[in-house]
């Protein structure tokens, strides 16, 4: 396979520590065929102190005011020449040196949108081979973990700045409902996610509740009560998995392993 030339953008806003801990983790790769983009939203910590310290290793950066953590993406995929785009924010590091290169040299890498698993601090979190659309009402995949072709934007167009939480959610929904593009799940945990941000944080639970509901109703219109049922038989199909003997037995299994 021809190694493609990837570019990875990194969105910040006064997060000057994990900023610092991501650009080490980018440049520290053993894979080097990317350019590298930040869009900083105009901080005031020193986080400007950190983009010059390291802008030798820099494609492009810029530092101003923006309207939020997707108008900042968006500001990157413009600048972006990479045949892959990966949004790598502030405080998300790669889960080793040759991660991406692992990643690139996976047999399964290969498709226009292409999603690994990832770590966090207290655990993990893989991903499934095949997806359906209610699985995007139960979750989403993670943009961190997830290299898109450029072309992809190109014919869906950029992230809805409508959505402060969101938006990546509705445009994977976009995507997959489009019928054009290969989703491709590569098993390898690609990135240690922080859950500092924004979609984790309580305060703001509820308006991405708000913000899912509106997007589920939009794209899948009147099938969206169809694929909410479906879900809920999941629901209860996995609850009486878990309650059966084997599902008892294989967690005591489970916790057993962790002693």
């Amino acid at each position: 396979m021809e190694v493609p030339f990837l570019t990875i953008i990194t969105v910040n806003y006064n997060d000057a520590t994990g900023l610092k801990k991501t650009i080490t983790s980018v440049v520290s790769q053993s894979f080097t065929n990317f350019e590298y983009i930040i869009i900083d939203g105009g901080s005031n910590d020193d986080s400007i102190t950190v983009i010059e310290e390291f802008s030798d290793t820099l494609t492009y950066w810029v530092s101003e005011k923006d309207n939020g953590v997707f108008n900042a993406m968006n500001k990157g995929i413009k600048k972006a020449r990479g045949t892959y785009i990966q949004f790598l924010n502030s405080g998300d590091v790669f889960t080793s040196p040759t991660a991406l290169e692992n990643f690139i040299k996976h047999p399964n890498f290969e498709g226009d949108i292409i999603y690994g698993d990832y770590k966090f601090e207290d655990g993990e979190k893989e991903y499934p081979d095949d997806l359906y659309p209610a699985y995007f009402i139960k979750t989403s995949l993670p943009h961190q973990s997830t290299l898109f072709k450029k072309t992809v934007f190109d014919a869906i167009g950029l992230y809805n700045e409508d959505y402060v939480i969101a938006s990546d959610r509705a445009f994977y929904i976009k995507c997959y409902l489009s019928n054009q593009f290969i989703f491709k799940h590569t098993p390898y945990f690609l990135v240690l996610f922080d859950k500092g941000g924004i979609s984790n944080d309580p305060a703001f639970r509820e308006k991405k509740k708000t913000e899912d509901e509106t997007i589920f109703k939009q794209l899948f219109g009147e099938k969206y009560q169809e694929y909410k049922d479906q879900i809920a038989l999941e629901k209860r199909i996995n609850r009486k998995k878990r309650n059966s003997l084997r599902g008892i037995l294989k967690r005591v299994l489970n916790k057993i392993k962790l002693l």
